[in-house]
């Protein structure tokens, strides 16, 4: 049961584990208190230097500072912009692009010097450029072309963005027109760092756009000056050179330029050669020799990288490294060691499964902290625009008390006012809502695609150690051959709601391949396709027809006593609606119930429940795209079909 949940956790984690970007608040750390009677810049000096440590008391700070203007008698607009444009810059760096950006609009409702505006409206943009509204920031970036103020840093920011905003759309001419104008501007001005960044950006739209010489050339362009600049530098560049190798299929080139780059790393002094990851450098040039199958050079970076990357825990290296290492030697015929790598790989997995649950509970806490302190300082804003109301009110009655009609028209424009922002807030809640049930969807969907029923794993394993105990490794390296290959593809495909029913076909067609290999004495099977069927124009849910054909064979093909047959047919049942039909003559569902034990009821019902899901799932965010129906084809229970309709 142990390898059985050991290799489930293997294909999760295949699917989930990404690398961790940003940083997160510690949830058992107690917040500290925000002091009392603080001046307004002593406030937000706090904020500033807590902003990159603790987001939660950065906020307070910002909270506080807000507070302290609501109590005064006579408030500065620039006060009020600079704390909403401080609370923008803390979102900004916690990566809460939407929150950024709706503070910073309401910094610049109240900014009046344009030395505050610019980089505001600057950054604002870059909220937009990164939650891909590329027109919204277009649009800003545009009118701060028209500014005479703008620093050479800043004009570079603003063509820099807007060459961003341009690739983000598709539209590279555009894109390098406006990199190219930064990059002059840049090179005038000795801005090494945006030449760097300027370099390689051109570097890429170029190779997005197939032309490889004009890439390297300016790869290399950002590898010259960052050479003038660091050695740290000059290897960053050089990595983003390399990846352009692997990239355009240079590998040659890309190996010993990753060697240079390892030379350079491990002659640095202190602790720079941890920061630049000699392992992630040792790992991708075995990978490059991998992918050459050049297997005998690839395994002693591969221990190198493994080695360095257990030291300093870096355990996503660890565990890919451990993947290539066993799939090197399975190649050059070691089939113990690659076993051993391989067992290694799969007990790492598992604990990098139990640190990313524990990753995404870290930052759902800290995303409701969040919300929770923009809700409040919401309420602030409100309670400030009220009391501004209040004072114009007072002063209006003071000064204009012969003046009833209209004082009586303001007070009806207020409420109007009033309820359209109770509109706006009802409004906003009901999408925020909409939007947390799509991302939970998603979350779902994710989960749910990334499991697979574990019996097949793990008796197809069990299948090659049979072959390979009797010694036949022609046998075992064909069915392990094969099984890598559905494997690979189920993973590149794991990401994905649907993929092209022509490329489920394939999936479909070597997974009943490696099931009738296995069990070659208990059924036959044929797979259908109706001339009339266009497979390219249909699209379906990855390996969702895997679980049925599998229920098909274990639970009813499996126990007939004379060999049985399986059947999957597709046929076009209108112009937009296709069936697919799976059907069995095994010994039925009834008669499989009466013969499996509690465990294996449940194991079996989890599985279908899973698809059951997936399908619910789906049908709610592509509008009942997928139906099934599942009925026993005889009176006494025996045989099953399985049918399907998949509309476009």
């Amino acid at each position: 049961m142990t390898r059985i949940l050991s290799f489930i956790l293997f294909f999760l984690l295949c699917v989930a584990v990404t690398t961790t970007e940003g940083q997160t608040m510690n949830e058992s750390k107690k917040i500290q208190s925000v002091p009392k009677n603080m001046s307004y810049g002593m406030l937000l000096d706090s904020a500033r230097h807590y902003l990159k440590v603790d987001a939660d008391l950065s906020i307070q700070y910002v909270e506080e500072s807000l507070r302290s203007l609501n109590t005064k008698k006579v408030r500065s607009n620039g006060e009020v912009a600079a704390s909403y444009a401080l609370l923008g810059d803390i979102y900004f760096f916690w990566k809460a692009y939407d929150l950024a950006a709706s503070n910073y609009e309401i910094a610049l409702k109240d900014m009046r010097s344009t030395d505050d505006i610019i980089p505001v409206k600057l950054n604002l943009a870059r909220c937009f450029t990164l939650e891909k509204a590329y027109d919204k920031s277009n649009q800003i970036l545009f009118s701060l072309q028209k500014e005479r103020k703008l620093s050479p840093a800043q004009n570079v920011g603003i063509k820099e963005g807007m060459g961003d905003n341009f690739r983000g759309l598709g539209k590279m001419d555009q894109a390098l027109e406006f990199y190219n104008e930064g990059l002059d501007i840049a090179s005038k001005n000795n801005l090494s760092g945006k030449i760097i960044d300027l370099n390689t950006k051109i570097g890429e739209v170029y190779f997005k756009k197939g032309d490889a010489s004009n890439a390297e050339r300016f790869y290399s362009n950002s590898v010259n000056v960052a050479q003038q600049q660091s050695v740290q530098q000059e290897v960053i560049q050089n990595e983003k050179l390399s990846d352009y190798y692997r990239s355009s299929n240079q590998l040659d080139k890309e190996i010993d330029l990753r060697k240079s780059n390892l030379k350079k790393v491990e002659s640095l002094p202190g602790n720079s050669a941890d920061t630049l990851t000699t392992q992630s450098l040792n790992y991708d040039i075995a990978d490059a020799y991998v992918t050459q199958k050049k297997y005998v050079e690839a395994i002693p970076y591969l221990n190198k990288s493994i080695a360095v990357a257990s030291e300093v825990k870096d355990l996503k290296t660890e565990k890919n490294a451990l993947q290539r290492l066993s799939e090197a030697y399975k190649n050059v015929g070691d089939y113990t060691n690659a076993l051993e790598s391989y067992q290694k790989y799969v007990d790492l997995v598992d604990l990098l499964y139990k640190e990313k649950e524990k990753e995404i509970e870290d930052v759902g806490e800290f995303n409701k902290a969040l919300a929770l302190q923009q809700n409040r300082i919401s309420i602030l804003e409100k309670d400030r625009e009220l009391s501004e109301n209040k004072i114009e009110y007072i002063e209006k009655e003071q000064q204009l008390t012969e003046q009833s009609n209209r004082r009586q028209r303001y007070i009806i424009y207020s409420l109007i006012a009033g309820l359209a922002l109770l509109v706006v807030a009802v409004f906003m809640m009901y999408k925020s809502n909409q939007q947390k049930k799509i991302t939970n969807n998603l979350l779902a969907l994710k989960s749910l695609r990334s499991q697979m029923n574990p019996h097949f794993i793990f008796n197809a394993l069990n299948s090659v150690n049979s072959f390979i105990a009797q010694s036949d490794e022609r046998a075992a390296n064909k069915y392990l051959t094969d099984f890598s290959t559905l494997m690979r593809a189920v993973l590149e495909n794991s990401e994905k709601d649907f993929i092209p029913l022509s490329r489920e076909i394939e999936l479909l067609s070597l997974y009943l391949k490696l099931e009738h290999a296995r069990f070659r004495e208990k059924f036959d099977y044929t797979l259908e396709i109706d001339e009339k069927v266009n497979v390219d124009a249909f699209f379906i849910p990855p390996m969702l027809l895997q679980p049925y054909i599998e229920n098909a064979v274990w639970h009813g093909l499996r126990y007939k006593k004379d060999k049985g047959h399986l059947e999957v047919k597709l046929l076009q049942k209108d112009k937009e609606t296709l069936l697919i039909t799976i059907t069995d003559d095994g010994i039925g569902r009834q008669k499989s119930r009466e013969l499996k034990t509690k465990n294996q009821l449940l194991q079996q019902s989890k599985g279908m429940n899973n698809v059951s899901s997936r399908i619910a799932i789906l049908n709610d965010m592509y509008k009942d795209k997928l139906s099934v129906k599942v009925t026993d084809l005889h009176e006494n229970g025996a045989g099953t079909q399985v049918v399907l309709e998949l509309r476009r």
